[in-house]
Order: C-alpha cells, then structure tokens, then sequence
C-alpha cells in the first residue's frame, strides 16, 4: 500500500476530544491486572516505574498493558538511566494473528515512528535528538486511525500509514538496555 509521511511540529494533538482514562497507577502499589510483565522487571516503587532488562531473557524488557483501544494517549514522564531505548507501541489483530501494528522508538541520539506491517519495521520518520540521560524527559504519544503523533519535550513527530488503523488489542512499553523510570503514566483510549 502507498504510505505517506508528516514531519512537522504542531500546535495541537491529534486529539480533538477527551478520551476515558483507562489506567493511570499511582506506582506506589503493585501494577493490576491489566498489566502483564512479559519480559524483564518492572519494579513500582514510591511513585516511580523503574524498568530494566534481564540479562536471562535476551530481549528487551517489555511491559504489556492488555487493554485494547483504536484512538488513543499514553503520557509520562521518562528518564533514561543507562538504558539505550525506550519504546511505546501497540499490538492488534492482523490477517496473520496478534502482531505489532506500530511504535514509536527513541535512543540518546533519534526518535523515530515505524508500522509493522513488515519485518523489520518500516520506519517512516525519524528525527535527531540530544537526550541526556538521568534527566526526566516528557512524552505524549497519540494514535488516531491510521496516524501516530509523538510530543518529546518541546519536539513533535507525525506519520500516517494504513497498517496503523489495524485495530489494536494492547499498549506496551519496552525499555532496552540498563535501566529507565518512568512516573505521572495515564494511559486514556477508546476502542
């Protein structure tokens, strides 16, 4: 399918409406039920989300949130302490079963969206970035339809893809590397 592209810094999100807040923990409890580890450790600890890899399982760490939604906003707070990539995607139903749709990825140096529709993932825009690490950065990520608008700090990121319009079966978030934090998570959608 043809595929377009949007790089461009916006005024407002793709969000016109308010959405229902599907989670927000407070991470001074153990995560609920909506929430599956599926690699890693995510250790909720006095309001803070500390997420590392094992080494054991070879793979990033990556922190399931099993509720499905087709427009959607995850927002926090992240920083990265040692890790080398922190990633926000969504899985769906796709002609070939439960699969990656899309992501947004980032490391010390670039910020990027892909769709999954191919393997590897088709990067549609990538931009340069200079985050430093063990500082706290801000993050808003946005899913509408087929498009994805990233807000990191005071840059902004878009790509539209037919694949993104996949409906989407759960959120996750993936940290590579050492370890990263994360606070102030509300995760608002609608399916």
């Amino acid at each position: 399918m043809k595929w377009s592209l949007l790089l461009a810094l916006i005024a407002s999100p793709l969000m016109a409406e308010d959405l229902p807040v599907l989670a927000a923990p407070d991470f001074r409890l153990p995560l609920d039920a909506s929430w599956k580890i599926a690699q890693g450790s995510y250790e909720p600890k006095d309001g803070v989300l500390v997420c590392a890899e094992k080494p054991e399982n070879k793979h990033v760490a990556v922190l399931w949130h099993q509720v499905g939604w087709n427009t959607g906003v995850l927002e926090c707070e992240f920083r990265l302490d040692g890790s080398k990539s922190f990633i926000v995607g969504c899985d769906g139903n796709t002609p070939e079963g439960l699969r990656h749709v899309g992501r947004f990825s980032l490391s010390p140096k670039q910020i990027s969206i892909a769709e999954d529709s191919v393997k590897p993932s088709h990067i549609l825009v990538k931009q340069a970035v200079d985050l430093k690490s063990g500082v706290w950065h801000k993050l808003r990520f946005e899913w509408k339809g087929d498009q994805i608008s990233i807000q990191l700090n005071d840059q902004t990121l878009q790509a539209q893809h037919a694949f993104l319009a996949m409906p989407k079966t759960r959120s996750w978030i993936a940290v590579g590397g050492q370890t990263a934090s994360i606070r102030a998570l509300k995760i608002s959608g609608k399916p």
